[in-house]
């Protein structure tokens, strides 16, 4: 690890004017490209306290041993240059989408004598005219099967081709109709490469003009009383008009604009991109990428547009790019692509209408590809074998920690204070295991307090569960697990991760027990203060055999008890990225019960003091009476008509509605909904102050309620 100062450049030798400037290492390789509009500046901002920096730029600056910097113009030189040395170096810390798959271009081969209609894949040539990207090959063909009815252009290999040409019989689609057949001369060059110039013009969305000519067309020939003709151009214009509907009109006729959106966290982004030409949707594509650098959301929109457009020109540049964020700032970005296109491109964010519409539903993809990536990245044995490699050696544990329970505490305002647990098992999450509390040793907002009550309450529940069963009791250890005669070991999940005795985790009624298997790594939500409150719990509870750790969301620091400074994981690391997600999970699952308490807190009801009095007859008398203010005027022998309501039950209720007294109508104080009488009386919780479990004793998943 170097130390910055060792090559940080002398006072008043950095010029301040616009650049372009590359870190490398002790092995000269370039690992950060960047530009800045002043390079005194920027480059001042990477050598100061490395306690100041975040922990992605101080990995950067520590890795590297030396910098250097071009001086250029413009801001817009810069960002051509910017591009250039990150396509040539592919440096490690800069952020570099990465296409989960090779899109399928539809490719006219304008470059050729005899232009071809093809599928393309890969890096774009020259002199080819490329339409899409597609989602599928299969589109392609299909759309291209339909037009080649009016467009007769040659589709074969070069080898075939030639074939045709020696043979002077041309192929199949030459006989039916669906070729022009150059290659036997039915048809000159020129007239060739007229029709193929058609071709690209009704696929970059010209249809309008082409479709009305051949309706006139039509028209004169049906006129003329040449009815073969007219059918035959009909049915071309039914071609155009089925393979037009296989792109739906988003946006008004004539619309060419690409539209990009972008779903991010902590960790990666994903990118999608919808092109649009006259107003159909013609492709499609998306990128994720690692965020190894602190970005902003216009930030990464820059580095898309660099991507997307680095080696485009012409009308592969559309006149107007929507983002969800402005580059900071706009306007070289702006002047970069009126270069790329030779016209005026506007970029800029969509406020109203049908384009915002249609960003809304590119950003709904952008969210479901970030999800999806990260669905097959957890998924993936592999990479959560190393998830907890890491996680074990960076924390100095003995073996890998495969259950891990995550803490958070959650409120608002120091009101309805809960508490959750959750559990992942060999890298998964394990619901049925998830657990919720209730704050109930004080009043009010102290999160490193509630931490140590939670953390002190589910191991006292523990300890007291393994004295009470016997387990391991005496300092003894459970037995070697039995191999079964599959190869498999009993006591195991069937992921390798080994588990208590079935007798040991469960009920004599088969349900689960709350806390009987204990974890080998505890995670808090929080930094330092937490993390001692948690050590200090299992200290106070003699348990020292299960380690402490917190994840400090702002900076995504690794805490661990008694140590001044953070362990700070690589940006790309699989163990802090699995830290994230079970941090996320905790922070998800707490603000759901705190949200769910509030709004019961808001919908009490005088039945709810009534003893023995369920949710099944509470709805029942509610839905009898209409509502509760009815209710209190019926006598006993009213509410003895409700069925399940005996009369005992029934003197019960009226005597508990008397002693309520009504009020004026109860405000949700979140929403400002007053909240009228005539509800029913919201689902109950457990009893105050208890963990409540999502496991179903059926053994299905739990779910929040």
């Amino acid at each position: 690890m170097a130390d910055p100062s060792s090559y940080r450049p002398r006072p008043g030798e950095i010029p301040d004017s616009p650049g372009v400037y590359r870190f490398r290492d002790e092995h000269r390789r370039v690992i950060y490209v960047g530009k800045a509009k002043s390079l005194r500046q920027r480059l001042a901002n990477y050598f100061q306290d490395l306690a100041g920096l975040h922990p992605r730029t101080r990995s950067m600056v520590t890795t590297a041993a030396s910098v250097e910097w071009t001086v250029v113009s413009t801001e817009v030189e810069a960002l051509q240059l910017e591009y250039s040395w990150i396509k040539e170096f592919d440096p490690r810390f800069n952020v570099k989408y990465r296409d989960d798959k090779s899109y399928p271009y539809l490719a006219v081969t304008m470059n050729e004598e005899y232009p071809r209609v093809q599928v393309m894949r890969g890096h774009k040539k020259k002199g080819v005219r490329y339409f899409g990207p597609y989602a599928h090959a299969w589109a392609i063909r299909d759309t291209v099967d339909l037009m080649l009815r009016v467009f007769p252009v040659r589709t074969c290999s070069a080898g075939v081709f030639k074939n045709a040409a020696r043979t002077g019989r041309p192929c199949l689609l030459g006989y039916i109709g669906k070729c022009s057949a150059p290659c036997v001369e039915r048809i000159s060059a020129e007239d060739h490469r007229e029709l193929a110039e058609e071709f690209c013009d009704f696929m970059a969305g010209r249809t309008g003009t082409y479709l009305r000519r051949l309706e006139r067309q039509m028209a004169q020939a049906a006129e003329e009383m040449e009815y073969e003709r007219a059918a035959r151009l009909r049915d071309d214009i039914g071609a155009l008009k089925k393979a037009m509907e296989k792109n739906a009109v988003v946006l008004a006729d004539a619309t060419d604009a690409d539209l990009i959106a972008v779903a991010e966290d902590e960790l990666e982004a994903a990118v999608q991109i919808f092109h649009v030409r006259g107003g159909r949707v013609r492709g499609q594509r998306g990128w994720v990428t690692d965020k190894v650098e602190e970005i902003t959301t216009g930030a990464l929109v820059e580095h898309a547009l660099q991507q997307l457009y680095g080696e485009e020109t012409g009308d592969a540049v559309p006149r107007e790019v929507l983002v969800p964020a402005l580059p900071d700032p706009v306007e070289p970005v702006q002047e970069w692509l009126t270069g790329r296109r030779g016209a005026n491109v506007s970029l800029r964010v969509p406020q109203r209408g049908d384009k915002k519409a249609l960003m809304e539903t590119v950003q709904r993809n952008a969210q479901q590809a970030l999800v999806l990536h990260k669905t097959k990245r957890a998924s993936d044995l592999t990479t959560r074998s190393r998830a907890l490699e890491e996680i074990s050696d960076a924390l100095g544990l003995d073996s890998a920690p495969l259950r891990i329970e995550c803490y958070d505490i959650s409120h608002l305002q120091g009101d309805d204070v809960v508490a959750s647990m959750v559990v992942f098992e060999d890298g998964l999450a394990r619901k049925s295991e998830y657990r919720r509390f209730q704050i109930k040793g004080f009043a009010g907002q102290d999160d490193v307090r509630s931490m140590h009550e939670v953390i002190t309450r589910r191991f006292r529940r523990y300890l007291a569960e393994k004295e009470r069963t016997g387990e391991w009791a005496d300092g003894e250890e459970p037995g070697p697990a039995e191999a079964a005669p599959d190869g498999t070991v009993a006591g195991t999940d069937g992921a390798g991760l080994a588990e208590p005795p079935a007798s040991t985790l469960t009920e004599d009624d088969g349900r689960p027990k709350r806390f009987a298997y204990p974890p080998q790594l505890v995670v808090v939500d929080g930094g330092a203060p937490q993390v001692a409150a948690a050590q200090r719990a299992l200290d106070e509870l003699g348990i020292d055999d299960i380690a402490v750790c917190g994840l400090a969301k702002r900076l995504e620091e690794v805490w661990l008890p008694g140590d001044d400074d953070p362990v700070v994981l690589p940006r790309t690391s699989e163990g802090l990225y699995l830290l994230q997600r079970i941090r996320d999970e905790a922070h998800r699952f707490a603000i759901t019960y705190q949200r769910t308490k509030r709004a019961k807190r808001f919908r009490s009801s005088p039945l709810d003091d009534v003893p023995g009095l369920g949710d099944t007859r509470k709805q029942a008398l509610i839905k009898h009476f209409g509502s509760l203010k009815r209710l209190r005027s019926a006598t006993i022998e009213q509410i003895c008509d409700v069925p399940g309501i005996g009369r005992k039950t029934a003197e019960t209720i009226v005597a508990a509605l008397a002693q309520a007294v009504p009020g004026g109508p109860a405000v949700n104080t979140a929403t400002g909904e007053i909240m009228d009488d005539t509800e029913e009386p919201g689902q109950q919780t457990g009893s105050p102050g208890e963990p409540v479990s999502t496991g179903a004793p059926d053994g299905r998943r739990g779910q929040e309620r």
